[in-house]
């Protein structure tokens, strides 16, 4: 016998699924903490002039060095257009250079410049904010099985969504 379980046509019963999400209890909670974990790092972010996304970006510079623009478009997996204008943000920021590939002259390369160092240690301190914000009240144990538990979750959707990186 399944178990009965309240929707949100019963405003009195917070944190009832809707109707829809009945079977699907823990992708509802998956989809709820994500939302909330995007909207406090984008608050986060706010505080040292960072738009969401853009922090995924310079990281990708910060570990990777100069890439082609395509390179890098391809890599945050984002329309054109979107990481154009995050380019053209970053830059007039100063955080990023674009300039012509010497080995392509019709190739763009992007690296982040040396002023975004200083962002390098605000975005790797934002960062550690959100992650004790997000784990308060964890135990280590718990943070750890989180982190193994969370591995397994992208596993299978990184399986599903044919976006494993190779081996």
């Amino acid at each position: 016998m399944k178990a009965e379980s309240t929707t949100s046509a019963d405003p009195a019963c917070p944190g009832a699924l809707p109707g829809a999400a009945l079977d699907g209890p823990v992708s509802h909670a998956v989809s709820r903490v994500a939302r909330l974990h995007r909207i406090t790092a984008g608050r986060l972010l706010k505080g040292l002039g960072l738009y969401p996304g853009q922090e995924f970006l310079m990281m990708h510079l910060w570990d990777t060095g100069a890439v082609r623009q395509a390179e890098l478009i391809k890599a945050m997996d984002l329309d054109p257009s979107t990481v154009t204008k995050m380019l053209q943000r970053l830059e007039q920021a100063g955080h990023v250079r674009r300039r012509p590939d010497p080995d392509d002259r019709r190739a763009v390369l992007v690296e982040a410049t040396e002023e975004s160092c200083a962002l390098h240690a605000e975005v790797r301190g934002a960062w550690s904010g959100l992650e004790e914000h997000t784990l308060a009240g964890l135990e280590p144990a718990e943070r750890a099985e989180l982190a193994r538990l969370l591995a397994k979750v992208e596993e299978n959707l990184c399986h599903e969504a044919g976006e494993c990186p190779a081996p």
